[in-house]
């Protein structure tokens, strides 16, 4: 799920992970297929936060290889995903596996990754304390109602001493799995878009990262955090998402590689997370198997 996705054994399987803004314009996807778009066709790519500065160096990248790549600003989550199914964009790079996979089996499509970005931190903030443990008993902590992140939110919240899962963690972990006899915390779920506005009237929050600048934060700030290098991160690297009949497109699988390689484009990337992303090109074939095996775990669960 972008300044956006996130110890890492968290979220949940879900569909939304936060909400409202920009719709998107319509016009012709390119066709799919092994071949690459026809001469002079757009690639509409469907991102949040278009003014972050990887996406202009990307685009310039990109029409140095003859590539002319539109990008399609979006203020919610919610929405790249659908107009990618509906044909409205070509690709989108927004999010991470487990939120590809929420949607995918709510909506009973089959998007799929055609390649990795890199991995965020999930990231506890607060504007009342400097340290984690100088949150009083009994606090309001709040976390994204969107179960993909709500579930790695909680994670965080456990590791840092705040709650106790009964479960002890998984990444369908939910309110209803909080232990409150045992926890220090009371956590509230709010639309992750709106909790960085809420942010003064709760002890902390886990913020989004597409969301941190907007509370007036930086990336550093964050009092606690899960851990990107966790052998079980996987399912949170953020990625490309195309339709299933798109994966072998050349024209999209070129851009990719120029986003994983071009230093502007890599700088760009970490400028805007903070330096907290850490970039990744994970191949293809471990992105689809983690997809396939978080899809089958969020339909056992339903």
């Amino acid at each position: 799920m972008s300044r956006r996705i996130t110890t890492i054994a968290a979220a949940a399987a879900a569909a939304a992970l936060i909400a409202s803004l920009a719709g998107c314009a319509s016009s012709p996807a390119a066709d799919g297929g092994d071949s690459a778009p026809s001469g002079g066709e757009t690639v509409r790519i469907g991102v949040v936060g278009k003014s972050d500065p990887q996406w202009p160096a990307f685009v310039e990248a990109a029409a140095a290889e003859g590539i002319e790549v539109e990008l399609v600003d979006f203020g919610s989550y919610e929405q790249p995903n659908p107009a990618l199914t509906e044909g409205e964009l070509d690709l989108n790079q927004f999010q991470h596996i487990v939120y590809l996979a929420g949607y995918n089996v709510a909506s009973g499509e089959d998007l799929t990754p055609i390649g990795s970005t890199g991995i965020y931190p999930l990231g506890l903030y607060s504007q009342k304390v400097d340290d984690v443990k100088d949150i009083k008993k009994g606090e309001k902590v709040a976390v994204p109602d969107d179960a993909s992140n709500q579930a790695r939110a909680l994670l965080v919240l456990q590791s840092a001493g705040l709650i106790e899962l009964t479960s002890g963690g998984t990444i369908f972990s939910d309110l209803a799995d909080i232990d409150k006899d045992k926890s220090k915390v009371e956590v509230i779920a709010l639309e992750a878009a709106l909790i960085p506005n809420s942010l003064p009237d709760v002890a902390a929050a886990i913020i989004n990262n597409d969301f941190v600048t907007q509370a007036g934060l930086k990336f550093e700030d964050a009092i606690a955090q899960d851990d990107p290098s966790d052998a079980n991160a996987l399912p949170y690297v953020n990625i490309f998402a195309a339709r299933a009949e798109d994966k072998d497109d050349e024209t999209y699988l070129k851009l990719v590689e120029i986003f994983q390689t071009d230093e502007a484009v890599q700088a760009g990337l970490l400028e805007a997370s903070g330096n907290t992303i850490v970039p990744l090109q994970t191949p293809v074939a471990d992105l689809e198997e983690s997809l396939a095996k978080v899809e089958k775990d969020t339909e056992a669960q339903g």
